[in-house]
């Protein structure tokens, strides 16, 4: 199953063993999912991994709100860094290697954003034309405005982000269905800067029916919109921001995600919201790379 993959290959990222907490966020309502991904945390726990797994009583805030309760454990507290994965994403063993000595080496960098790789883009011509439209996403929207040191929006998986900067910009909130975005949002107004890292790709899956495709671009789309409403004045007034340079950025993302979300997704919904957290506490960890 896909969530033996993905804990898999979290917990199969080089770092030494004493300074990376993988955490797994499991959200789903379904009582046998639910067992079935403990057992895998306990398993995986057995072989020395330092893995927690965790749940809620209820689920409110959705992925916001799991997000935001997981970053609130004492161990979570301690670390410096956060790798964030949906429940279908796969790193490579060297993901960390490659992310996290951008954020050591450069302290005004919040974000590291990687490039996904779809694993069943050749399914169907829907996955085809999800896949094109997605490759254009990263290759033009992300790459440029990285390149340029302009805004671009978090993805909400396959990415870095220092904990510092998360929580200077005030945590996960649930107002929309957009924490990702939300977030990355108010922490470029606080003057923190993105990066995108295009050469590192990580593996996941498109959505391959059209229900499921509806519903996330229906996610995606309202969401965004629903932020705009919420902060098009604060963008606009911000001191960080060149006068409309921060509301044309989040427009053109409005734009872009309205336009697509006929053709193609930005993110796969999923039916319950499991996520994968890897902690890396201690930056000095990363001496290997100076």
């Amino acid at each position: 199953m896909v969530y033996k993959l993905s804990i898999a290959a979290a917990c199969a990222l080089t770092w030494p063993p004493d300074r990376i907490v993988i955490q797994v966020l499991d959200d789903s309502t379904d009582p046998i999912i639910k067992e079935l991904v403990e057992l895998e945390c306990q398993d995986w726990a057995t072989k020395k991994i330092n893995i927690k797994y965790e749940v809620r009583d209820n689920r409110k805030g959705y992925k916001a709100g799991a997000l935001k309760k997981g970053m609130e454990h004492i161990y979570a507290k301690q670390c410096d860094f956060v790798a964030i994965f949906d429940a279908d994403f796969q790193p490579e063993p060297d993901f960390l290697l490659k992310t996290i000595p951008f954020l050591v080496h450069n302290p005004k960098i919040a974000l590291v954003q990687a490039r996904w790789e779809f694993v069943n883009y050749d399914v169907c011509l829907m996955t085809r034309i999800q896949k094109m439209s997605l490759d254009y996403h990263f290759k033009v929207e992300q790459e440029s405005g990285s390149f340029v040191y302009s805004f671009f929006g978090f993805n909400g998986t396959a990415g870095v982000w220092r904990v510092s900067a998360i929580n200077q910009s005030g945590g996960w909130k649930d107002r929309t269905t957009v924490e990702d975005m939300d977030l990355a949002v108010r922490a470029g107004l606080k003057g923190w800067e993105f990066l995108y890292v295009g050469d590192i790709r990580v593996k996941s899956e498109l959505p391959s029916t059209f229900k499921a495709y509806r519903h996330q671009q229906h996610r995606w789309t309202c969401g965004a919109a629903n932020l705009f409403r919420k902060m098009a004045w604060e963008i606009i007034t911000n001191k960080h921001s060149f006068m409309g340079a921060g509301l044309y950025s989040h427009c053109n993302y409005m734009y872009e995600r309205h336009k697509k979300s006929w053709v193609s997704p930005s993110d796969a919904l999923l039916d319950s919201v499991r996520e994968c957290y890897v902690h890396a506490p201690h930056a000095c960890c990363c001496n290997w790379f100076t």
